[in-house]
């Protein structure tokens, strides 16, 4: 597992760092479940998951361009995949119900073995696995082409997230048609931005979803719900709580690589003490790569590594030498290793990079800054700097007001507790996005369960067969499941009733 997650996590920093260096006054921390993305070419991805001997039958949905308009264009198909696993399905005659988990800013290939959640407890449920791909990402591709599907704002105009629920919504209808399963109920399951859609799917699509298991999903992080440092914040406590000393040498080391730069010789001196790829060209390269590290460290701080721990444990060690840059390599030694080189290597561009840049350049517009308070530069937000950078891209504007307005967000509380029900909000404390997140309860049947330890969607990740789980996990996934089968238990007595009902 500890080998597995390295490999995984290089995945997430590499497109961390993709996109970053994409479009450099915008940091907006990627949003994933599990980092399973292509890698730079001097780390070649090796995916070392926990493999299933399950099958997993793929199939294609004759999906429609645009749920909400009727012009010719609007009514263009394109296939999109979904991944079904029939092993513990009690069938449609006992209608057992169905687990649909939400595709997001990736493909789908590895959900079946990355989201274990799913397969741990598949059997107690009877539940048939039902994996759909977003649109615009993996096979799902619409206009033939993903050159095409990207060729300007035009093609790429119908990528956002009120299409991608209206298409896992006929998803599910054709699944359950085809398996002549229409009593068999539904719950709707994601993680982070997939998070964000399972809890929109649940309250625009009651009808089709019985519940929402939403881990990791900020969508309070819009608007100015959430402050602009929070994600930042919650980094630097993280640090700072594995390590004080860590923590100020971090600090420190700001300053001290402007200083260095700054000096003769100074950028091919940095490119030397931190075994660049390619010589840097200005300061900035180097602290976008270590900010990014430091954040997807503390993101998926996950056990039984906590790379955190390891980065702060090599940082104090302090291997290289005792001087602030040294330790600052060291830090990034113990958590990439000393065989490679570190900072700009070589990489191609994904498309989890390149879709996700559209998608906050439309409307996932998480206005993340950083503060004053923090172990990190301050770098408030902009939204100027986020639509001219947009605007140059794809000649459109941001829309950072859509997503409270389509979907809500403010006031919640007082909103949906009257309104909404069956949703379970999951975060972990430590994940730096949980500060956007739905933390405490707002009704009997929305419920907020965090972990002060656990980090981004760790719950859904599935059980460690090889180290095991701390107990907290094991009591969180426990609670999570048991509000499941309440769900599912409260579903067949109102549709024994409604049965009853029609007889009479």
């Amino acid at each position: 597992m500890e080998h597995h997650f390295s490999f995984l996590f290089q995945f997430f920093l590499f497109i961390f760092l993709t996109y970053f260096t994409s479009i450099n006054s915008v940091k907006i921390p990627r949003l994933s479940s599990i980092p399973t993305w292509d890698t730079s070419l001097h780390h070649p991805a090796t995916l070392d998951a926990k493999t299933s001997t399950d099958k997993i039958n793929t199939f294609y949905y004759k999906q429609v361009l645009d749920h909400f308009n009727y012009r010719p264009q609007s009514y263009r198909t394109f296939q999109q995949r979904y991944l079904i696993n029939f092993k513990y399905w009690g069938g449609a005659n006992s209608s057992a119900p169905i687990l649909a988990f939400f595709g997001a800013e990736e493909a789908i290939d590895h959900s079946p073995e990355g989201i274990a959640f799913l397969t741990d407890n598949a059997a107690s449920l009877n539940a048939l696995l039902v994996y759909i791909e977003h649109r615009y990402y993996g096979k799902s591709i619409p206009f033939g082409s993903r050159e095409e599907a990207f060729k300007n704002a035009s093609t790429i105009g119908y990528f956002n997230s009120a299409q991608a629920i209206a298409d896992y919504a006929a998803v599910l209808i054709h699944v359950k048609k085809t398996l002549h399963a229409p009593n068999s109920p539904v719950i709707v399951i994601g993680g982070s931005y997939g998070g964000m859609l399972a809890s929109w799917f649940r309250l625009k699509y009651p009808h089709m979803a019985i519940g929402a298991l939403a881990s990791s999903a900020p969508i309070l992080y819009f608007d100015d719900i959430t402050p602009q440092d929070g994600y930042y914040s919650v980094v630097s406590r993280d640090f700072r709580e594995a390590s004080e000393t860590c923590y100020q040498t971090i600090l420190k080391s700001w300053s001290e690589i402007d200083r260095v730069a700054s000096q003769p010789k100074g950028l091919p001196l940095l490119s030397q003490r931190f075994n660049t790829c390619r010589p840097l060209k200005k300061s900035s390269e180097l602290k976008d790569y270590l900010e990014t590290m430091y954040a997807s460290a503390a993101q998926y701080n996950h056990p039984p590594r906590y790379p955190v721990t390891v980065i702060c444990g090599g940082i104090d060690k302090g291997s290289f030498g005792n001087d602030i840059l040294s330790k600052i390599y060291a830090g990034v030694v113990a958590l990439r290793g000393n065989t490679t080189c570190k900072v700009n290597a070589p990489s191609n561009e994904s498309e989890t990079a390149l879709g996700w840049r559209w998608q906050t350049c439309s409307e996932m517009v998480i206005p993340v800054g950083i503060g004053k308070n923090s172990m990190f530069q301050p770098q408030p937000y902009s939204f100027k700097s986020l639509a001219d950078e947009c605007k140059k891209l794809y000649g459109v504007s941001p829309r950072p007001h859509w997503v409270t307005t389509y979907y809500g967000g403010h006031n919640i509380k007082l909103i949906l507790q009257k309104f909404g029900s069956n949703i379970i909000f999951s975060n972990g404390l430590r994940d730096p996005y949980s500060i956007g997140g739905v933390l405490e309860n707002i009704s009997d049947t929305l419920v907020a369960i965090h972990a002060v330890n656990g980090s981004h969607c760790l719950d859904i990740l599935g059980a460690n067969a090889n180290h095991g789980d701390p107990k907290w996990l094991v009591e969180m996934r426990k609670k999570e499941i048991n509000i499941m089968k309440g769900w599912i238990t409260q579903y067949y007595v109102d549709l024994q009733a409604l049965k009853e009902t029609k007889k009479m």
